[in-house]
């Protein structure tokens, strides 16, 4: 049995492509189709999981017209799709190119696995590059930066996967699979236990999912150091955030293209995979990293179990001919498991709309990998892969690790002159920093905060790894732009939050979960204290009440108040957010009772919801009687789905 370098090469760089397509898609399913929240979570999952269901039919259109030509359709497609998102279109049109290039995609993976009997080492390069270039990126994909360098980077990608493509005998193993029909029909049930790499094609998707959701994910690395840095259940700008990234790509790489050992010793994989799922479900600040590090291992270590190299002899003497079983059998496979990656991802992350526990879904997929990994045959006369294993590792590590060194410095707040006569607020839910037309843009988030030259800013769903969103940790981007330190506080998992920037030196932060009472997505008060200088301080808490369905968050806005005026013990007070209240509703009226003043009362009626045609104000700032309000302000900018709120205070005479 042969493998080429250039089979690997190019499989490599089309997972890099797919996995490029999929961070624009999967937000576009919440942003554009799901058109800013009013469209039921079942229709989205719907929308979501049909494309995959549709890709199950793509191994029958591989065995009727043959691997090849289908191949290169797809790849020609998948090609076209991904530069043409580089544009960055936005709207419908970005949506229905990202999903012609997600389905194109999934039957260029069908094609190849009918074509290719040993992946894993295109696999794991393909997830461990992308994950050192999303690293050195800073976590922004090519595809929203659209600059020159993005074009000249995604042109030479895709000219090379396409060049790799089309270049005849990209076999992985002996023989032209499906050079012809196949004899025996096989469905999706003898996909999995197939031998010549169906368990390796089946264990695509769901590795594909862990990766990007725990093992190989920068935001969450970076997020797990923030937490290191505060260690009192918030997270703050962390230096060399990204540090973890390089060792997490070094240690899954060698693990999956090292042989891994005999008898029970081949159980370390699958039990570092899911030790570090059950540390990732625990839902912990404080343990992302060894969940991290754990995972990456572990998920390596698996896909080394199920690179069979070994031919059986069926399909060594129909190879060329007919095909054997293998190949179809290998179609069905990746299908099958890119579905099982679209099952888990929809199901993980629907949770934050419909409310049930997420927790297991990725324990379960955890489990999958490691009971296909473990049970797979061990291959008495492992064959030498495409590439010296520890020199591949030590290039995609080498990637990496310029991923920290190039990383920006993270802003230090001071006291300037001393304390100021004036603070400037702004409060903003950024939707996960994607604007109406579903573009990632952080530098018109940046830009409308700007304009108001703030002194803090609070910031509302706040997202920091979710795969969903594409994988950004869009906080530390934001606060790079905006040269601000911040403090971010978890809801609904210690990825997604509240955060406060501050010009000011931050004290004393705290977090308050709030009941849930009813409503599906978690939520919490983070309280801080700015020292302005010479003993001045005031307390600001950021928040973003959840209402239970049909109902005011009443409840919720009660917590915050009281915790709110306890923590400020008698300083100077913010409390600012999207409140998901109106003027004369009794949540409101829980602010108004602790003794807080609405900022915006001179200037009412201040819509804030939708950002395009605003008619709701839902959006506040309440301050504490000693602080004087001014100048408030909703600036119009499109990219959230709420506008910004603003309001210059006056301190207090000293």
């Amino acid at each position: 049995m042969r493998y080429r370098q250039l089979t690997t090469g190019t499989l490599a760089l089309g997972v890099l492509l797919l996995i490029d397509v999929l961070r624009v898609w999967l937000p576009g399913i919440i942003t554009i189709f799901g058109q800013a929240a009013s469209t039921p979570a079942e229709l989205m999952g719907a929308f979501a999981l049909g494309w995959f269901v549709l890709a199950m039919g793509a191994p029958a259109v591989v065995r009727r017209v043959g691997a090849r030509p289908v191949t290169l359709v797809a790849a020609v497609a998948l090609a076209v799709a991904r530069l043409a998102l580089t544009t960055a279109p936005g709207g419908r049109t970005q949506l229905w190119l990202a999903t012609a290039g997600l389905l194109a995609g999934l039957v260029w993976l069908v094609g190849v696995a009918a074509d290719t009997d040993r992946p894993v080492p295109g696999l794991a390069l393909g997830f461990a590059v992308n994950a050192a270039v999303h690293a050195v990126l800073d976590t922004v994909d090519l595809v929203w930066r659209g600059d020159w360098v993005a074009w000249l980077l995604s042109v030479v990608a895709v000219a090379v996967f396409l060049a790799g493509t089309a270049q005849p005998g990209r076999r992985g193993g002996a023989g032209d699979a499906l050079a012809g029909p196949a004899d025996a029909p096989v469905g999706p049930a003898d996909a999995a236990a197939g031998p010549g790499g169906g368990r390796a094609w089946l264990l695509a998707g769901p590795a594909l999912l862990l990766a990007g959701m725990v093992a190989l994910s920068p935001a969450l690395a970076r997020t797990g150091m923030s937490y290191l840095v505060a260690g009192d259940g918030v997270a703050r700008s962390p230096l060399f955030g990204l540090a973890p990234v390089p060792v997490a790509v070094a240690g899954f790489l060698c693990a999956a293209l090292t042989r891994p050992p005999r008898g029970w010793g081949r159980a370390y994989g699958p039990v570092a995979l899911l030790a570090g799922a059950v540390l990732f479900a625990l839902d912990r600040g404080d343990l992302l990293l060894p969940a991290i590090l754990l995972a990456a291992v572990g998920l390596g270590a698996c896909l080394a179990l199920t690179d069979d190299t070994s031919q059986p002899a069926a399909d060594t003497a129909s190879a060329g001919t007919a095909g054997g079983t293998s190949a179809p059998r290998r179609g069905y496979a990746v299908a099958a498991g890119m579905l099982v990656f679209a099952l888990g991802a929809v199901g993980y992350y629907s949770a934050y709309d419909l409310g049930y526990p997420n927790a297991a879904v990725p324990v379960v997929v955890a489990v999958l990998i490691a009971a296909v990994a473990f049970t797979a045959r061990p291959v008495a006369d492992r064959l030498p892969g495409p590439f010296p294993p520890l020199r591949a590792a030590a290039a995609v590590t080498a990637l990496a690790l310029l991923a920290p060194v190039l990383a920006d410095e993270v802003p230090v707040a001071s006291n300037r002159d001393g304390p100021p006569e004036r603070l400037t607020v702004v409060a903003y839910n950024i939707r996960m920093g994607f604007g109406l037309d579903g573009r990632f843009d952080l530098a018109g988030l940046a830009q409308v905060v700007e304009r108001q030259r703030p002194d803090v800013v609070l910031l509302s769903e706040v997202d920091r790894a979710w795969l969903l969103n594409g994988g950004h940790d869009t906080l530390d981007l934001l606060a790079d732009r905006l040269a601000m330190p911040y403090v971010f506080g978890p809801a609904a998992d210690p990825v997604w939050g509240d955060a406060v920037l501050s010009r000011w030196p931050v004290r004393d932060p705290r977090t308050l979960p709030l009941a849930a009472v009813g409503a599906p997505t978690g939520a919490q008060a983070l309280a801080v204290t700015l020292d302005l200088g010479d003993g001045v301080r005031t307390t600001v808490v950021s928040t973003h009440l959840q209402p239970p369905p049909g109902k005011g968050p009443v409840v919720q806005a009660r917590a915050v108040a009281d915790f709110a005026t306890r923590y400020a013990a008698g300083r100077p007070l913010v409390v600012a957010g999207d409140l998901n209240t109106e003027p004369g509703d009794e949540a409101f009226a829980e602010f108004t009772k602790a003794g807080l003043v609405d900022a915006f009362a001179a200037a009412r009626p201040l819509a804030t919801s939708p950002a395009d045609d605003p008619r709701q104000q839902i959006d506040h700032i309440f301050v504490s009687p000693g602080l004087t309000p001014s100048d408030p302000v909703a600036p119009r900018s499109t990219a959230s789905d709420h506008l910004p709120v603003a309001v210059t205070v006056t301190l207090p005479p000293r």
